[in-house]
Order: C-alpha cells, then sequence, then structure tokens
C-alpha cells in the first residue's frame, strides 16, 4: 500500500481537495477499508462476534498489484494506439549536406537554415522544406501524404522534409526548418487532436462525475444492509462487501472509452495523410450525408492540359501540333502553355516563332517556318476569313465534354482544332463512387459555367451541380445546404473556399491548396486527393463506432458487476465476490477497452481497397 498503492492514495487526496472524487478515491477507499478492519481483527479481535475477526491483508495487497498490473497493460496498449505519432517523429533525417562558403558540408539537420543550399542524392531523405534549384528527381512522398507512386519533381517545385529521393540528385533552397517544417506541423497537428475531447467524451465526462459519489453511496447502503441484515457473521459480509463494490465499479473504463478510440482513429488517419484537427471534427465527419465538392483543384488537377487533337480531313496531326504549339511558344497565356507543354510531352519539336503576335480574347497570330499560323476561338478565324464549317461539329464536340477548343489555320486555311482541358483525377471517380456506395449526397460547388460543369460532373458521376457560384456566395450556398439538420463536408483548395469550408459542418482541405484553406478546414488531405475525403468519413464512422462499442461494454460491466459485488445473488445462489476477484474484473474491464481500441489499429476502408474490408 505504502510503495504501489501510493498513487491511488495521492491521487485521491488530490480529488478530494478540489471537492471531487474519481478513480483513486475508489481504490484507496476500498484497500485502506480493508487494511483497517484486518489490522483491528488481528490486534483486538474481542471486539468482533466469534468468528468474524477475520483479517485478510491478501485483499489489500492483490487489489492493488491487480490495479497496477491492468494499468501498465494499459500504458503498453496505449503506446501501441499512439504509435502513428512515432512513426511520423521518426521520418525526420537526422543531418543534412548544405552548401557553406562554396563547400559541401554535412550538419544536424537542426543547424540547417532558411536559405541555405541542401544538397540531396538519390536514396537520401530530405532534411526539410524547401523548393529545387537545380536538378530533377521524382520523390517518395507516400510516408506523409499517402500518395504511393513517386512525384516526379523539377526546378520551382516544393519539396517535403523527411520524404525520400528516390532517382536524381538536385539541389533546393530551405525554405521552413525546425517546428514549421510540413512533418513538424503534421505530428503537431496530430498531438492537439489526440488530445483534444470529442463531444461524446465531454458527456461521458458529466456521467462519471456524478459516478464515484454514486457508488460511495451505494458501497455505504450494502455495508449497512449487511450489517443489519446479514448472516451471522454480518460484520465481515459487510466489510468485503462494500470493500468489493468500491473496486469493481472504478470507472477508469467508461473514462478511457472513448479517447482510447479517438487516439486510434486520428493516429491512423494520420498514417494515410489524413489530418483530423480534433475530436469534435472527427464525430461531426461520422454523421455527414451531403459533401459538396469544390471542381478546379479538387475533382480537377487545377491547371489545364492537352487533350485532343482533331486534324482536318488530309492534314497531319503531328504538323497541326508543332504549327500550333510553336505558334504559342512565346505566349504567356495558360491555355497556349498547356499546348506547348503537351506537344513536347509526345516528343514534337516545338520551334520559336518568326513573328508573334498575341491578340487579347483572341488567340494568337504567328509566323512559323514561313508560313502563317492562327490559333484561337471562332472569332480570330472570323477576322481573318477562315472558313471553318468543316470544324464545327468537332468543336461542338469537345465543348460539350468541358473542354477549350481552338481552331489552327495554316496560311488562311482551317487545318484542325486542339482541345484544353483542367483534366480530371485519376481516382476522383473511384472515390465519389465510393462516397456514394456510403450513402453520402455528393454535389459540386463551381465558379465556371454550367455547361463545362455538368461535363465534369457526368463525368465522374455527379447528379447535382451548383454553377456559376461566386466565390462570396459558395458559403451560401452551403449554408442552404444544411437546412433541415443535414450535415455538410465541403471539400477546397484556394482561399475563396475557406469561407464555405468554415461554414460548413466538416470543411476539408486538399493538402496541395492554399494555407488560408488549410487553416480553416477541420480535416486536412495531405496527398490532395478525393480518396482521402472518403477514407476520412469512413476512419471517424469506425472511430465512434468503436467507442460506442467500448462505452456500452464498460457501463454494461459496471450495472452487471455493481449490484452482484453488492451481494445480490447470495440469497439465492451463494455467490458472493471477493475483492481479489472484483480487483481483476476491474482490471480486465480497462484491459477490454484499450483492445478494442486497437482493433482501430487494422481497419481497412474502401477508399484504399478494391473491395470493402472493414474489421473495426
Amino acid at each position: 500500500m505504502a510503495y504501489s498503492g501510493r498513487q491511488f492514495f495521492t491521487g485521491g487526496w488530490a480529488a478530494f481537495k478540489h471537492h471531487s472524487a474519481d478513480m483513486n478515491t475508489l481504490i484507496a477507499l476500498g484497500t485502506s477499508a480493508a487494511w483497517i478492519y484486518s489490522t483491528v481483527a488481528l490486534i483486538i479481535p474481542s471486539i468482533f462476534p466469534e468468528g468474524t475477526a477475520t483479517p485478510f491483508y491478501d485483499v489489500t495487497a492483490v487489489v492493488i498489484a491487480l490495479v497496477v498490473l491492468g494499468q501498465a497493460l494499459e500504458v503498453r496498449a496505449k503506446g501501441q494506439t499512439s504509435q502513428a505519432i512515432r512513426k511520423l517523429i521518426d521520418l525526420q533525417a537526422k543531418t543534412a549536406r548544405v552548401l557553406r562558403d562554396g563547400r559541401e558540408v554535412e550538419i544536424p539537420v537542426e543547424e540547417v537554415l532558411v536559405g541555405d543550399v541542401v544538397v540531396v542524392r538519390p536514396g537520401d531523405k530530405i532534411p526539410v522544406d524547401g523548393e529545387i534549384i537545380d536538378g530533377r528527381s521524382a520523390i517518395d512522398e507516400s510516408m506523409v501524404t499517402g500518395e504511393s507512386l513517386p512525384i516526379d519533381k523539377a526546378p520551382g517545385d516544393e519539396v517535403i522534409g523527411a520524404t525520400v529521393n528516390t532517382t536524381g540528385s538536385f539541389k533546393f533552397r530551405a525554405t521552413k526548418v525546425g517546428k514549421d517544417t510540413a512533418l513538424a506541423q503534421i505530428v503537431k497537428m496530430v498531438q492537439d487532436a489526440m488530445g483534444s475531447k470529442a463531444p461524446i467524451a465531454r458527456l461521458v465526462d458529466q456521467v462519471s462525475h456524478y459516478f464515484v459519489p454514486t457508488v460511495m453511496i451505494i458501497s455505504i447502503l450494502t455495508f449497512l444492509a449487511w450489517y443489519n441484515f446479514g448472516p451471522s457473521q454480518a460484520l465481515a459480509f459487510a466489510v468485503v462487501t462494500a470493500v468489493t463494490v468500491l473496486i469493481i465499479a472504478c470507472p477508469c473504463a467508461v473514462g478511457m472509452a472513448v479517447p482510447m478510440s479517438l487516439v486510434a482513429g486520428v493516429g491512423k488517419g494520420a498514417e494515410h495523410g489524413v489530418l483530423i484537427r480534433n475530436g469534435e471534427a472527427l464525430q461531426t465527419a461520422s454523421k455527414l450525408n451531403v459533401v459538396v465538392l469544390d471542381k478546379t483543384g479538387t475533382i480537377t488537377k487545377g491547371k489545364p492540359e492537352l487533350t485532343d487533337t482533331v486534324p482536318a480531313q488530309g492534314f497531319d496531326e503531328t504538323a497541326l501540333l508543332r504549327f500550333a504549339a510553336s505558334a504559342d511558344h512565346l505566349s504567356e497565356h495558360p491555355l497556349a502553355q498547356a499546348i506547348v507543354t503537351g506537344a513536347r510531352d509526345r516528343g514534337i519539336d516545338v520551334v520559336e516563332p518568326d513573328e508573334f503576335d498575341a491578340i487579347p480574347g483572341h488567340g494568337v497570330e504567328a509566323v512559323v517556318d514561313g508560313r502563317q499560323v492562327l490559333v484561337g476561338n471562332i472569332k480570330l478565324m472570323r477576322r481573318y476569313q477562315v472558313e471553318t464549317s468543316r470544324l464545327e461539329a468537332d468543336v461542338k464536340r469537345l465543348q460539350s465534354e468541358g473542354k477549350t477548343a481552338m481552331y489552327v489555320a495554316v496560311d488562311g486555311h482551317a487545318v484542325g482544332v486542339v482541345a484544353v482541358a483542367d483534366t480530371i483525377k485519376e481516382d476522383s471517380i473511384q472515390a465519389i463512387q465510393v462516397m456514394k456506395e456510403m450513402g453520402l449526397e455528393v454535389i459540386m460547388l463551381t465558379g465556371d459555367n454550367e455547361r463545362t460543369g455538368k461535363a465534369i460532373a457526368r463525368q465522374v458521376g455527379i447528379e447535382r451541380v451548383l454553377a456559376e457560384v461566386l466565390p462570396e456566395d459558395k458559403a451560401k450556398e452551403v449554408h442552404m445546404l444544411k437546412q433541415g439538420g443535414r450535415k455538410v463536408g465541403m471539400v477546397g483548395d484556394g482561399i475563396n473556399d475557406a469561407p464555405a469550408l468554415v461554414e460548413a459542418d466538416v470543411g476539408f482541405a486538399i493538402g496541395t491548396g492554399t494555407d488560408v484553406a488549410i487553416e480553416a478546414a477541420d480535416i486536412t488531405l495531405m496527398s490532395g486527393s478525393l480518396k482521402g475525403v472518403a477514407y476520412a468519413i469512413e476512419i471517424s464512422r469506425a472511430t465512434m463506432r468503436n467507442a460506442k462499442q467500448s462505452l456500452v461494454g464498460a457501463f454494461g460491466y459496471n450495472s452487471l458487476g455493481i449490484p452482484i459485488a453488492a451481494g445480490i445473488l447470495y440469497p439465492f445462489f451463494g455467490i458472493l465476490l471477493s475483492p481479489i476477484i472484483a480487483g481483476a474484473a476491474m482490471a480486465a474491464s480497462s484491459i477490454t477497452v484499450v483492445s478494442n481500441a486497437n482493433r482501430l489499429r487494422f481497419f481497412k476502408a474502401k477508399s484504399f481497397t478494391d473491395t470493402a474490408e472493414v474489421t473495426a
């Protein structure tokens, strides 16, 4: 009692000073009562009725031993549950190679400064966040973003600390170090979320506040009942049953049920690049029935790409693309650059035009290989009196698919059409399908025109589109969707999405988006994939289901255990629990709660598997 059990007495005294009672109070009172009874029975046995002065010091020792053993097992299990944080911290590189005074030197990662030029070779961990200034490579970002395939990086691209360089060597300039790196922010967010309380946990706290005093009253009533109405050894029976009630009714299982599930759920989310800000967001996400998706940068990649080349009859497709890309070579317009990039990706030699003129709102006029080339819309063709009737059907078809179609004319003759579009992310269709299978209504919200919005929606399987919505009206649309008690999640990546993310019941920010959007969101998807939205909702549902299972078990244990400990079965079956069995049962209930929470470590979701394998 004085050594292993000291924690219960100091904890109980601390609670008493704050006019409250907790688990420590019950253990301290129960073991103290057993010890005092045993000591008096040993020293002054004559004050007890004959045959009742039986010391049971073993009860005190064994109960404390069982409770401490249970706590040790809980700590071990909690350590397993919190391993996501340790895994994240272990990702950090220990050293970095930087250029100092023209020489390459290896220093501890803690000494890297913003602005340092860092050298990275194949197989190296990237020590801090930065921007590539020389060289190219493919980076494995799976440990931070959950993205399984390496990402190609070139000068101007950002790199994340703790990710792994797979192929080439490169140099980058450090932009964020220490506590400002993406990894440090992820660790902090996960730690904060694990330490937060979900609304259901606050409700449990309120119940627990009254639970311990109630148990103490039941223990006193049990003592009085056995003392006044018990058999010949009434005092001994009264002490044993009162002590057993105090010990078996430990509320630690109830108190741990929600926090343990929350820690496991948040940790599991972090393993897949889904960062949940707090327990409230996790609980609310489990209740969502509507998900609103911003189009640009969320469903689509957020930048235009060359999608189609349609040559006129008798004209070569390669020549068509070479003329179009070369004419656009000097243009800074995003659509023009998409054509140039698309041509180069297809192995076409793009040359600089001899003459170039950008015509705002129309397109470009250029001279390529001594020939006049026009690339632009129908207004440009009419301006130069180019006949386009043979290509109009193709243009209408491409436009109906949400693409921007541009005519190409050479020496006054229309030779074809090239089309550019903000293409759909590879996994958007699958992710949206999974969300619909989960019973969620999926809605697209976009500032783009209705034709483009509906074209994209058709491709990804979304039935409802809210198009031509101004940035300042996005939050209003989300507010209207919340009417009637619906729980709405909003997914976005830009500054213009921030008000809508705040207005939604749960805001999801694409991790590749702006800092403003991420700050406004409740859940951040580091991979930038919509699969993260489905996974976040699935893990939140599994976590809350797991927590409720633990709560039912914990309350059920107390509901059955307390009456049995009070001796309700004795008159009928002669069954009476000893404090030792009560201590073992109490420890077992706590371990059961932790073990149930640990099942979330093996959770598998539809969004990351081809089939639904949900084990939680």
